[in-house]
């Protein structure tokens, strides 16, 4: 059986923690906390990273932090930034990548993941525009 492996950046997994008012951000959110249900069966694998845990470690928030920490404790396999995936972010950096999305994309591609997911608007943008230049889909979690 193929488990279907997951990426969320960070701003992904910060959505259901984010103000409920617009439409978009409570059906995004139904989508990532239906995705977590998946993975908290078992059923699909959360592929995570060190520059998750960094970024997840940054929130100022310490109720919110400490929520994301939480959730990352179903991460089935945390890729670390090393040689190639630093070397990675960089190729990606010049294709207009920023920095952060450049390491989580990077790390994505190491973990060889089937779907890496964002709520950011400009990344999805961009990822679009590069598909064919990259190893992983990414995707807004309520289109896929």
């Amino acid at each position: 059986m193929v488990i279907t492996k997951i990426y969320f950046d960070a701003c992904c997994l910060n959505r259901p923690f984010d103000n409920q008012i617009q439409d978009r951000v409570k059906l995004e959110t139904e989508a990532i906390v239906l995705i977590l249900k998946h993975i908290k069966a078992n059923e699909w694998s959360w592929i995570g990273s060190e520059i998750l845990n960094f970024e997840i470690n940054q929130t100022p928030d310490l109720e919110r932090k400490n929520r994301l920490n939480l959730l990352a404790n179903f991460v089935c396999n945390s890729i670390l930034i090393e040689e190639k995936e630093n070397k990675r972010a960089q190729e990606l950096e010049k294709l207009g990548f920023h920095s952060f999305d450049a390491l989580h994309l990077a790390c994505a591609e190491s973990g060889n993941t089937d779907i890496f997911l964002t709520t950011d608007d400009k990344l999805l943008q961009l990822a679009n525009k590069w598909s064919t230049d990259l190893s992983v889909r990414v995707e807004n979690p309520l289109s896929w």
